[in-house]
């Protein structure tokens, strides 16, 4: 069976949803994503058979304990992690972040350098500027090319010195949909003797992630942008976790993933996790046939997975060539990321635009109350819209379509533009 966009969207309850009679047209994905009916019932099934603390000797803790370790299991296979101790679960990838970053400055010293992207979400920025400034470290940062929209070839090279420690780069960028070529990034951070550090939260939902190929030695992303619940996810590589100190309680386990898994976890958003990633596998076992030889090294859920990733992928590159032409054909639109048709295999389908003499927030406003629901901002990317020179107007619009969403409902999207533009532009 190919690609069934009927039946991936009969799984998703949230697409049927209406408001006074009008179906919603969900774009606003790359903030936060539906969720499958067996994210919703394998969460409901925890809270009801499953809640309680782990490690009891009663059944309800006890399948508290599967919950657990079938999530670590599950996003292994996401992954392709070669333990699931190396996965490490918090509330969302900015407070795994925040809380590793400490135990990770332990390992640095005043005069150490660390280099950070103009081009990343301030979730992978700012926790390493507060750690700078904690410890004396220097900051060098790592600029894109806003003609382009993406990293010279030596732009690394250029910031790199021998006192550089860690490399903090996106995968993919939340605002300008731009891909990155993190395994050559990783490649080059280890040859100069630093740690890399990976945002992985916009590209995991669109991408085959293999933190054993890319070679980075962290890697973090959030459940909720992948179709699933709200739930962090830290993937270290086992030698670096294992020589960091972890900030934890004193009762608290010393071995990995525990000892950084601080507090209580959402068992409930655990259980969903499983549910999603279990979706993908159905995805790729059902649908992705054709993929499943690029996967050959891989078994069982794992296998399923990544061939998964690579089916909804091709469908949302068409997606996303069908919204960036039609957003060109408008007049006064400027589309903030790469538009060229053979280039869709380097971005993401988040497209983002500006339009001369309108305020992104009016463009969103508008198209709200159509119920066509996408964000306005500057997406906490900070970095990016004041290169690029919009934060001060107010930032882009940005739509994020997924594999869930329809060729239908992008035309809706665009026909409702080109009635709400020339309006706009007058008022």
């Amino acid at each position: 069976m190919s690609f069934d966009l009927n039946m991936i969207r009969a799984k998703f309850p949230a697409l049927s949803t209406t408001d006074h009679g009008v179906p919603r047209i969900y774009f606003d994905n790359p903030a936060g994503t539906q969720v499958s009916q067996s994210v919703v019932d394998s969460m409901s099934q925890c809270l009801i058979e499953s809640n309680a603390n782990m490690h009891g000797s009663f059944v309800t803790s006890q399948r508290a304990d599967q919950i657990v370790d079938g999530v670590h299991d599950a996003m292994a296979d996401m992954l392709n992690a070669a333990s699931p101790d190396e996965i490490v679960f918090g509330q969302n990838m900015t407070t795994l972040t925040l809380h590793i970053s400490r135990s990770i400055g332990r390992l640095l010293k005043p005069g150490d350098e660390i280099v950070l992207s103009r081009m990343d979400h301030d979730a992978n920025i700012s926790p390493w500027l507060l750690l700078a400034r904690d410890l004396g470290l220097e900051v060098r940062w790592l600029p894109f090319n806003t003609e382009t929209f993406e990293f010279d070839s030596d732009a690394l090279d250029n910031v790199l010195t021998d006192r550089t420690k860690l490399v903090c780069v996106g995968a993919a960028s939340n605002l300008i949909g731009t891909i990155n070529d993190v395994k050559a990034m990783c490649a080059k951070a280890k040859a100069a003797g630093a740690m890399s550090y990976i945002d992985a939260v916009q590209s995991a939902p669109h991408l085959s992630t293999d933190v054993q190929d890319i070679g980075c030695d962290f890697l973090v992303c959030s459940a909720y942008k992948f179709f699933g619940p709200h739930q962090g996810i830290l993937w270290g590589r086992r030698e670096v976790l294992e020589k960091l100190d972890a900030y934890k309680l004193r009762p608290a386990p010393e071995e990995i993933p525990g000892c950084f898994e601080t507090g209580t976890q959402s068992h409930e958003g655990m259980a969903g996790t499983i549910a999603a990633v279990d979706y993908f596998s159905w995805v790729g076992e059902t649908m992705a046939g054709e993929y499943h030889d690029r996967y050959s090294h891989f078994e069982g859920r794992r296998k399923y997975v990544h061939a998964a990733m690579d089916l909804l992928f091709d469908y949302e590159a068409n997606l996303g060539s069908i919204l960036t032409r039609g957003l060109q054909a408008l007049p006064g639109v400027h589309v903030q990321g790469i538009t060229a048709p053979a280039a869709m295999d380097r971005r993401v389908p988040t497209v983002s635009f500006t339009v001369d003499g309108v305020s992104p927030d009016v463009v969103a406003e508008e198209l709200g109350a159509r119920n066509i629901f996408v964000w306005s901002g500057n997406m906490y990317a900070v970095e990016v819209t004041n290169l690029l020179g919009v934060e001060d107007s107010g930032g882009v619009v940005r739509i994020g379509p997924v594999h869930y969403n329809s060729e239908d409902e992008v035309n809706a999207l665009l026909s409702a533009l080109a009635d709400i533009l020339p309006r706009a532009a007058v008022a």
